[in-house]
């Protein structure tokens, strides 16, 4: 049985046409049951609700850096302009509202959105470096 998975995608950001490679590579040339079947959403167009991304923050494997593994900052450019704009930076993660909050800006500004994530079966990562997307295939 081929493996189902999907690709949260920019295709104006040049990683995440990296990691789009990188999966049609790993595809290249295998038989047909050893390949992984994956959609493509381009998340600017289509963006995920609140409950697909608290599904993602509880794929991603642990963050040395997060002080707990469901923090919305774990999946948000924090250096976009919107960001800031938003008063998103005044936000505690570890604050229900503020967390609701920060959720729903996800939800309004898709671009806040880290990219490329890459979910397969029930496991994410956040594809910077792009390689990182192997990690799922092995």
């Amino acid at each position: 049985m081929r493996a189902k998975a999907t690709l949260y995608h920019n295709p104006s950001c040049s990683k995440s046409r990296s990691a789009l490679g990188i999966l049609s590579d790993f595809n290249e040339g295998r038989p047909a049951a050893e390949q992984v079947l994956f959609d493509v959403v381009e998340y600017l167009q289509t963006p995920p609700d609140a409950a697909t991304i608290e599904s993602i923050l509880r794929m991603l494997p642990p963050d040395e850096q997060s002080s707990t593994l469901l923090n919305p900052l774990r999946i948000v450019r924090t250096g976009n302009a919107e960001f800031t704009a938003l008063h998103l930076d005044q936000l505690d993660p570890t604050n229900a509202v503020d967390r609701q909050q920060l959720l729903e800006a996800m939800v309004s500004h898709p671009s806040l959105i880290e990219r490329p994530i890459f979910v397969k079966d029930d496991r994410a990562v956040i594809g910077r470096p792009p390689e990182r997307v192997l990690d799922l295939l092995h």
